[in-house]
């Protein structure tokens, strides 16, 4: 609501966002393989990212949701994408900031900047995942990584428009 978002839509992706999370990996698979949903390598090594695309087709042909957004939203709520819809950006902060998440670097931060300005959290949550992944020696999604440059790009442009106002 604070973005005037439709809130119909907000809720169906959110409700759905996860719903292919309580699948095993190998059942993720086995549907990846079934319905011939392209898994990349990042995906292969952890299959646990793959409840997205997965759920956003079972959001399709389980549930019959045919509205793209809603869509989109399901499946990029974990890695992004550059250009995200305000749906998207929405559904991939709200998971990331969800109540019972605990653990997170700068959560109470990103909370703060969720409702001050999504693409600042949006960074914000790129940044840290990364710096997680990378400090841990974890394989990155190649697309968490051109969210990231993308929005980083998107930020030093915004940041030189204002410091020439």
């Amino acid at each position: 609501m604070r973005y005037k978002e439709e809130p119909g839509k907000a809720l169906l992706a959110g409700m759905l966002h996860d719903c292919a999370k309580c699948m095993s990996n190998e059942k993720r698979l086995a549907v990846c393989e079934k319905y011939n949903i392209v898994v990349n390598d990042a995906e292969k090594k952890n299959p646990f990212l793959l409840h997205a695309k997965v759920g956003s087709f079972w959001a399709m042909k389980k549930y019959g949701v045919h509205d793209q957004d809603v869509i989109n939203a399901i499946l990029n709520h974990t890695t992004g994408r550059p250009n995200m819809s305000l749906l998207e950006k929405i559904v991939y902060i709200s998971d990331y900031i969800e109540p019972g998440r605990k653990q997170a670097p700068n959560l109470e931060l990103i909370r703060r900047l969720a409702f001050e300005d999504l693409d600042k959290a949006l960074l914000k949550i790129l940044e840290d995942t990364l710096e997680y992944l990378q400090a841990g020696k974890q394989v990155v999604d190649p697309m968490t990584q051109k969210t990231y440059d993308f929005y980083k790009s998107d930020s030093i442009k915004n940041a030189q428009k204002t410091a020439q106002k």
